[in-house]
C-alpha cells in the first residue's frame, strides 16, 4: 500500500518532483519525520510555523506560491503560519517531503541514460549521416543552416532554370563585389521562381524530422536563417514536431546596404525628368544589421523541471549568459576576434557560438552541428568543455575545419 506522503495530487508531483519517487535517504527522512509525527514529538500542527517557514526558507516560494502548491488559501496559509489554524495531515507530509528531499546528500543519479555518440568532424552529406544516428542521443542541435538565397552554388536549394540567375553582369563587375552574383528579386523574374519559399520549406522538412528524432527530449535546437525565408524555416521545423521558444537575433558590426539607386536606373533610360523626381528612393533592401536565430526545442513530458531531471536538458542557464553578452537581451551583439574572419562566405563567430552553446547545455553535453562549414560550432564546443558531431560534405571545409579545431586544442594547452 502506498505511504500517504506519495498519495498527493499529479500537480503537486509535477512540482515537488515527486514523478520519480524519492532515493533511500529521502525516504528515510520522510519516515523519521511519520514516526516522529505519531510519536507527539514532531513538527504536528502546533509546529506547523516551522516547518511552513523552513520550507520557504529552501524553496523560496512566496506565501502564495506555496498556497496554490497545497491547494489551500493564501489566507489559510498565513493563518498556519501564525499557529492559529492546523496544518493538513497531507500538507504535513508535503512539506515533509520537501525538507527531506533538500538533505539528499548528492544530486540524482538516476537520470535517462542516452545512446552514445562519437564526436569529431565527420564529412558526409548530413540529411543521410543524421539518418545513422540513435534517437534521443543528442543535448543541443546549433547550425548554421544554407538560407537559400543564393550566396553560392551550395546554397540554391530551388530549381534554378534561369541563366540569369546567380550571373554576373558587366555592371555588376563595376559594383565590385557588394554586387558580385545576380540574385533573384522578391517578386521573381516567372511565375516559377516565386516557388523559392515553398521549395526551401521542402529542403528544411527533408532534415527536420530526424533532427526532431535525434535530439533529447527538451533539448534545444538554435539555427541561423536568412530573413526572407525564416519563416518557411520554422514552420518546417513546427511541422516536423518542434516547439518555437524564441527567435533570437545576432547583431553584426556591420553589414552591407545592398539598394540601387532608383534614379540611376532612370537616368541610363534616359527618363531624365523621372531621374529627378525620384532621387533618394532605393531599389532593395535597408542595412542588414541583423541575421535571426530560431531557438526551438524537442517536446518534454510531465514539466521542464522533471525533463531536466530525467534528460539534463530543457532549461536555460541565464548567468552564462549574462556573462558573455553583458545582458538579458535576445539580442546579441558580438563580433569577430582579430584574424578569425574571412574563412568562408557566411562564417560565424566563435564568441557567438560559445554563447549559445553555453546557454542551452552544461560541460560534457553532446552539440550536434549538421552544416559545420569552417568549424566554429565545434571550436566553440571545445572551448566550453561540450562534445561535437560536425558534419560537412565539402572535403576542403572538412580539412579546415580539423585544423582549426586543433589549432584551438593547441592554443588552450599552451
Amino acid at each position: 500500500m502506498e505511504p500517504h506522503w506519495w498519495r498527493v495530487s499529479g500537480e503537486l508531483r509535477a512540482f515537488f518532483g515527486a514523478s520519480r519517487g524519492l532515493g533511500a535517504f529521502a525516504r528515510a527522512e520522510v519516515r523519521e519525520f511519520d514516526m516522529s509525527r505519531s510519536a507527539g514529538r514532531g513538527p504536528g500542527a502546533a509546529n506547523a510555523p516551522n516547518l511552513i517557514e523552513q520550507v520557504r526558507e529552501l524553496t523560496g516560494l512566496s506565501d502564495e506560491a506555496l498556497a496554490r502548491k497545497l491547494g489551500v488559501p493564501v489566507t489559510l496559509l498565513r493563518r498556519q503560519r501564525a499557529g492559529s489554524a492546523p496544518l493538513s495531515a497531507e500538507g504535513r507530509s508535503i512539506l515533509a517531503r520537501v525538507v527531506a528531499t533538500s538533505r539528499r546528500p548528492n544530486a540524482r543519479t538516476d537520470r535517462v541514460k542516452a545512446p552514445h555518440v562519437e564526436d569529431g568532424i565527420v564529412c558526409a552529406d548530413s540529411i543521410e549521416h543524421v539518418k545513422q544516428l540513435p534517437s534521443d542521443s543528442v543535448d543541443m542541435i546549433l547550425s548554421d543552416i544554407p538560407y537559400g538565397i543564393g550566396l553560392e552554388d551550395w546554397d540554391v536549394l530551388h530549381d534554378n532554370t534561369n541563366s540569369a540567375y546567380m550571373g554576373q553582369s558587366a555592371a555588376q563587375g563595376r559594383a565590385g563585389a557588394v554586387f558580385k552574383r545576380r540574385r533573384k528579386p522578391i517578386n521573381g523574374w516567372s511565375s516559377a521562381d516565386r516557388n523559392i519559399p515553398l521549395e526551401y520549406y521542402q529542403w528544411c522538412s527533408s532534415w527536420a524530422g530526424e533532427w526532431l528524432r535525434v535530439l533529447k527530449p527538451g533539448g534545444a535546437a538554435m539555427l541561423f536563417a536568412g530573413r526572407r525565408l525564416a519563416p518557411r524555416c520554422v514552420v518546417a521545423l513546427e511541422d516536423a514536431g518542434f516547439n518555437l521558444r524564441d527567435l533570437l537575433a545576432w547583431r553584426r558590426a556591420r553589414g552591407v546596404l545592398r539598394a540601387q539607386r532608383l534614379s540611376v536606373v532612370f537616368q541610363r533610360r534616359g527618363e531624365l525628368a523621372e531621374a529627378a523626381a525620384w532621387q533618394g528612393w532605393r531599389v532593395g533592401n535597408l542595412r542588414p544589421t541583423f541575421e535571426p536565430i530560431i531557438w526551438c526545442f524537442k517536446p518534454y513530458r510531465v514539466t521542464i523541471a522533471d525533463n531536466v531531471l530525467d534528460h539534463g536538458v530543457g532549461a536555460w542557464n541565464l548567468e552564462r549568459f549574462e556573462a558573455q553578452t553583458g545582458g538579458v537581451d535576445n539580442v546579441i551583439e558580438a563580433s569577430f576576434d582579430p584574424g578569425e574572419a574571412g574563412l568562408v562566405e557566411a562564417q560565424k563567430p566563435v564568441k557567438l557560438m560559445r554563447t549559445l552553446i553555453e546557454l542551452c547545455t552544461r560541460p560534457g553535453s553532446l552539440v550536434l552541428d549538421p552544416f559545420a562549414g569552417s568549424g566554429s560550432t565545434a571550436v566553440a564546443a571545445q572551448e566550453t568543455a561540450r562534445r561535437c558531431l560536425a558534419i560537412e560534405r565539402d572535403p576542403e571545409l572538412c580539412q579546415l575545419a580539423r585544423h582549426r579545431l586543433s589549432k584551438s586544442k593547441g592554443a588552450a594547452q599552451a
